[in-house]
């Protein structure tokens, strides 16, 4: 048996890059989807493949995080359609990657707070009350950036930490209801990543030759395999943890 047989995962993002790879490995898990994002003709494209490879039913709907009311429907469509929750992942962000500290303006931090901290917060706050019926999990997505304060990541790193701090004391007060949130940070090929190498590629090749494995993580066998670990019962009794899929380079006494 599939170890997310029957299961319902909403993936933040999921319809391109990481949050793609994730789709991918949850659904080749058995478990079924709800994939957000901006993009209804790229949501239709992601949900169809998924669904025809994975024999998985898959409902894209498109919502942006920062609308408080746009989550609340994400979530209720979710839980009409599929009749539970099991996991949630919050993956979707949008910066100003590249940008330095003293470049950001008012607008361009706010881009990144909104979509990140804010959007994780509405999440989860609207998916609890079906995460506890079903004895769920969230897996929440930080960064490096933050961790290690990456030059040009100044916003992106600010969200990023926000998130790790709200998922933490979610950890400590869903304990009871059998809910657990865990964080993951990857070093994964994306977009902003392909950003910051561009205005960055002296540092960009210094990562990479900081990197151990000596290379970036791949978003189904990397990151989406890990994350469902953190969603199965393997991992019952995780939480409030920061797991680091940095290939070595987010090593720490």
């Amino acid at each position: 048996m599939k170890k997310l047989e029957g299961n319902l995962t909403i993936i933040t993002g999921g319809g391109k890059g990481i949050g793609f790879g994730l789709a991918t490995a949850f659904a080749r898990e058995g478990s079924n989807l709800v994939i957000t994002g901006r993009n209804l003709e790229r949501l239709e494209a992601a949900a169809e493949k998924l669904q025809n490879e994975w024999d998985v039913k898959v409902l894209p709907i498109v919502a942006d995080g920062v609308n408080e009311d746009a989550v609340k429907l994400v979530i209720s469509k979710a839980y009409e359609t599929f009749g539970k929750i099991d996991t949630l992942i919050n993956n979707a962000q949008v910066s100003k990657s590249g940008l330095s500290l003293v470049d950001h303006s008012r607008e361009d931090f706010d881009v990144a707070i909104l979509s990140g901290i804010y959007a994780t917060f509405f999440y989860m706050r609207e998916a609890f009350p079906y995460l506890k019926e079903s004895g769920g999990s969230v897996i929440n997505f930080a960064s490096g950036a933050g961790l290690f304060g990456k030059p040009g990541q100044s916003s992106y790193a600010a969200a990023k930490e926000g998130i790790r701090g709200l998922s933490r004391v979610a950890a400590t007060e869903w304990g009871a209801a059998g809910v657990r949130v865990n964080v993951v940070c990857p070093l994964a090929m994306t977009e902003s990543l392909k950003s910051w190498k561009e205005s960055y590629p002296e540092l960009y090749e210094k990562t990479i030759k900081d990197i151990p494995l000596g290379r970036f993580a791949d978003p189904v066998e990397d990151i989406g395999r890990a994350c469902v670990f953190l969603a199965s019962k393997d991992a019952s009794f995780i939480t409030g943890e920061t797991l680091t899929l940095q290939g070595g380079s987010g090593l720490r006494p």
